[in-house]
């Protein structure tokens, strides 16, 4: 495995409507490298958003997907989400205060 830092497991956030919806039981969807276990998603969030206390990280691989350009086919990348759950006395997150 590569050595990973915090400042590089989280990707983007994932803007969809079930994880909005999800954002009311303060669970933050993310998009995470590829390499990143559970601990180290749940050091990152901690680490880079203040006041934040992550309660648990359900993760999730997602295959790359089979794709067409006339003749010549391809995939693309495979990607890894995690939607983290934080504790009820936790601080939201910044990021997702105006959506």
């Amino acid at each position: 495995m590569a050595n990973v830092q915090y400042y590089d497991v989280i990707l983007k956030p994932v803007v969809t409507e079930k994880s909005m919806n999800a954002m009311a039981e303060k669970k933050y969807t993310f998009l995470v490298h590829p390499d990143a276990n559970k601990t180290m998603i749940k050091e990152a969030v901690e680490r880079m958003f203040e006041g934040t206390k992550v309660a648990k990280v359900n993760t999730m691989n997602c295959e790359g997907k089979n794709k067409r350009r006339g003749m010549v086919t391809g995939k693309t990348a495979k990607t890894k989400k995690a939607i983290v759950q934080l504790t009820a006395d936790s601080k939201d997150i910044e990021i997702f205060a105006g959506l």
